[in-house]
């Protein structure tokens, strides 16, 4: 395959690329690694401000592998996937122990790190020692469709295989950090999903996608996630000012973070008396004179990648502490901020502060 794409690309972007990031052209392999842990299923304007916090709280693996579980979780707030940053823990604690605290220096070490999957073994390899390995998400799906008139399904095996194989003959071996984060910022920045910038790009005479009029319809999917749909009334037990919490077990979503008591249904129930006297009374033993006051929020709209959350609140003031939670966490509300929550109750709290 010749390799005007490659040539095109990489003149681009030494006069046309200035998309500015702050791990852009970093040599640390720790950094690299923690901006493409950071920036999985996450927009760059988004995890830019996770990535900088991280930095100045853990600058080095040993910092990051001693740091407390719960800390690195209240640090990753909001970031959504939280097993990301299990196995950004697991995996910083496996190299400082396994390695010294050094980074594999080949692909094939670094695709055996929990959490380090192809693309950012990738990106590790070509970022950090310049290794010959192409990197292949979404972005270069994208370009590479359009560019070639590839209409294999890129959610197939024999369509990754067939990106991953055009990735690689293109890929300049001797500058391959360079290409590979060109490549990407085209992808991100020139030939977008939504409104992309055909009529400005290096690339638009070779493009036989612009050229057969098909940018809208490449790249092509086959699969349509299915969304469970699922209901969720967090009860907010208020005691003398201390609030009750639990910790998620580690079979569903948002494993090992913090919410308050959990009531999920089949449906958005009515709440109304029936529905109270069923989880306080029957469920959970609350005598109504132990009650003081109640209060529900509207409810609230959560789409996860293969769910989706209708979520309400409902406060319950208490003049008495329950037997079924004698034993529970309960919480002064000031110090709510120290445990990490699910973005949703984490805005919750935002918004009662």
């Amino acid at each position: 395959m010749s390799k005007p794409f490659t040539q095109l690309l990489l003149k681009w972007n030494k006069t046309s690329n200035h998309r500015p990031m702050p791990w852009k052209g970093e040599p640390d392999p720790y950094k690299i690694w923690l901006s493409e842990i950071i920036l999985q299923q996450t927009r760059v304007e988004q995890g830019w401000a996770y990535y900088e916090r991280f930095v100045k709280n853990y600058p080095t693996i040993f910092k990051l592998a001693k740091a407390k579980d719960q800390e690195v979780f209240k640090l990753w707030e909001g970031l959504g996937y939280y097993n990301r940053c299990r196995n950004l823990l697991h995996t910083a604690r496996f190299i400082v122990d396994e390695y010294n605290g050094i980074f594999p220096n080949n692909y094939e070490a670094l695709l055996a790190l929990k959490g380090i999957g192809p693309y950012t073994a990738a990106a590790i390899a070509s970022f950090a020692f310049n290794l010959p390995h192409a990197v292949v998400d979404g972005n270069v799906f994208r370009v590479f469709s359009r560019f070639y008139g590839i209409a294999n399904a890129i959610d197939t095996r024999e369509g990754i295989q067939i990106f991953n194989q055009v990735a690689n003959e293109n890929l300049d071996p001797k500058k391959a950090g360079i290409y590979n984060q060109a490549l990407m910022d085209f992808g991100a920045t020139v030939c977008k999903p939504m409104g992309p910038l055909c009529n400005d790009c290096i690339l638009q005479k070779e493009c036989v996608a612009f050229n057969r009029n098909q940018v809208n319809v490449l790249p092509f999917k086959v699969k349509q996630i299915q969304k469970k749909k699922r209901y969720f009334d967090f009860f907010i037990f208020n005691y003398k000012n201390n609030w009750l919490l639990q910790k998620r077990g580690q079979e569903d979503i948002w494993a090992g973070l913090y919410q308050f008591y959990l009531v999920e249904n089949n449906a958005l129930t009515l709440a109304d008396a029936a529905y109270f006297k069923q989880v306080l009374q029957q469920q959970l033993a609350i005598k109504q004179n132990q009650v003081m006051a109640t209060a529900i929020s509207d409810p609230m709209k959560q789409l996860l990648t293969h769910q989706h959350l209708t979520v309400r609140f409902i406060e319950v003031a208490l003049k008495s502490k329950p037997i079924a939670f004698s034993k529970a966490l309960w919480i002064p509300k000031a110090n709510l901020n120290k445990y990490p929550f699910p973005k949703l109750i984490a805005d919750y709290l935002k918004k009662k502060a």
